[in-house]
């Protein structure tokens, strides 16, 4: 079957809505392993696999650490190999064994294991979750040089990923349901089955269905010219600090929810909660998507801001025990929790073009390294800045607090996000890339890709198909 390949001259991709979909397939495993690695496998090693919460801490920590440090070498890697398939797709494919293997490991372990077990294959699963993500989102950010279809590839995107966490929280749901004993090792090896059925199916899919856009060879810069036009890069700067604000906030609304809805709000079913703020966080990315098409990107994302300041206080409204309320507030949370994600990568496809055209040499991989980089590090922020504020507001999980304990961990889950949204919003209120930019960007390196291509040089060379039909 032929396969159409996406000229590297043409406005958009030419992608109909089918094809956008498959590329965006491998983001739902891609988040289902992700959340049960920050939620559920830690409390799984410490007590049923018996390593205990200081060994399992550090090992956590550790290996966080170095997930941190492999974002820019796999993202330079990325960038600089490219094979008859293009310079995505053959990463995404080799990363899926690596995921597989680690993934049946770490989610399935046979008792006995040690904290060495346990560390190995960490490391091991991150080297093929950021292998995936940071291939996957550089994918999807060349696939397109237009400044609003990026924002629907990465508006799918996020709709996998967000649907990608519902189901992965529903599985334990059946499975607990089924099975009332020994629930924490069958809770845990459903959501490693959950990946590891998902994983080489969507990924089949989306290579076999999705060609890369042709894209000039990189050209050799001295890295300290390069590291110079990096740290120059004013537009990557703004956009790598309102991310890593972004992660603060995110981390510490995830790092208290629990303590908050069970401890401080009384709410028996706090679980259910997190589905309805990922349900509407998924249903509501489309609205932002087309809103992102009228406004601007930038915009989007500093409205969406804006908007998460002013709501998050709703918290304050709550009373103790009442779930239907909470439910409404947490829709409402909801309502733009995927708008940032997606606004973010799609913006990031812009300065990855900008880049270009300053510095003449295409380093998406690179500039998602640090994408995904800087969330990381927000996230790991705010874990330190609010367990030791709980501690000095005196607040305990799992007894009953005074109330100026509760009071203040309101205070510290509500405060930070919101004072973060109205940064975030000044951050990126004029960005400087906005539509109009973007299509001069897209021009000059149009202009000297068809220069390269008349002067007979490789530039334009073809990508080789895998397959699929129109």
């Amino acid at each position: 079957m032929s396969q159409t390949e996406i000229p590297a001259n043409g406005p958009a991709s030419g992608l109909s809505r089918w094809r956008i979909g498959a590329f965006a397939l491998p983001a739902a495993p891609i988040a289902a392993m992700g959340l049960p690695i920050v939620v559920y496998l830690p409390p799984f090693y410490a007590g049923e696999m018996g390593l205990g919460l200081a060994l399992v801490g550090a090992i956590f920590m550790i290996t966080r650490f170095w997930d941190v440090f492999t974002d820019p070498v796999l993202g330079v890697m990325s960038d600089r190999v490219k094979t008859r398939w293009g310079r995505r797709r053959h990463w995404i494919v080799i990363s899926v064994p690596i995921m597989l293997v680690s993934v049946y490991m770490l989610f399935m372990p046979t008792a006995p294991v040690s904290g060495s077990y346990l560390l190995w294959w960490m490391v091991i699963a991150y080297i093929g979750w950021t292998l995936l993500t940071i291939s996957h989102m550089s994918w999807g950010a060349e696939l397109t040089p237009d400044y609003n279809e990026r924002s629907t590839i990465q508006g799918f995107r996020e709709v996998a990923l967000i649907a990608g966490m519902i189901f992965v929280l529903l599985v334990p749901v059946f499975i607990e349901a089924m099975q009332p004993e020994n629930v924490a090792a069958a809770r845990v090896a459903s959501m490693g089955w959950y990946v590891l059925i998902l994983l080489p199916i969507t990924v089949l899919i989306a290579v076999w269905a999705v060609p890369e856009r042709k894209v000039p060879d990189p050209t050799h810069v001295p890295w300290r010219e390069a590291v110079s036009i990096l740290i120059k890069n004013r537009p990557l700067l703004r956009l790598l600090i309102a991310d890593l604000l972004g992660g603060i906030s995110g981390g510490i609304v995830t790092a208290l929810f629990l303590f908050l809805a069970a401890d401080v709000l009384k709410l028996q079913f706090a679980s259910l909660l997190i589905l309805v703020y990922l349900t509407a966080g998924c249903v509501f990315v489309p609205i932002m998507v087309r809103l992102s098409h009228m406004w601007g990107k930038h915009r989007t994302l500093a409205y969406s801001s804006l908007f998460s300041a002013v709501t998050v206080p709703l918290i304050f409204l709550i009373e103790p025990g009442d779930l239907w309320f909470a439910v409404a507030v947490w829709i409402c949370l909801g309502v733009n929790m995927g708008a940032g994600p997606f606004l973010f990568r799609s913006i990031m496809a812009d300065v990855a073009d900008h880049d270009h055209v300053e510095g003449g040499n295409q380093r998406t991989g690179l500039f998602y390294s640090l994408l995904t980089m800087t969330n990381k590090i927000g996230a790991a922020l705010a874990i330190g800045f609010t367990y030791p504020a709980l501690e000095l507001i005196g607040f305990v999980p799992g007894i009953e607090n005074t109330a100026s304990a509760e009071l203040g961990l309101k205070l510290v889950y509500v405060l930070p996000p919101a004072i973060i949204g109205f940064l975030v919003a000044w951050v990126m209120w004029n960005f400087p890339i906005d539509e109009d930019q973007q299509s001069e960007n897209r021009r000059i390196l149009q202009k000297r890709q068809s220069m390269a291509e008349g002067a007979g040089g490789n530039a334009g060379a073809s990508v080789a198909p895998i397959g699929g039909a129109n």
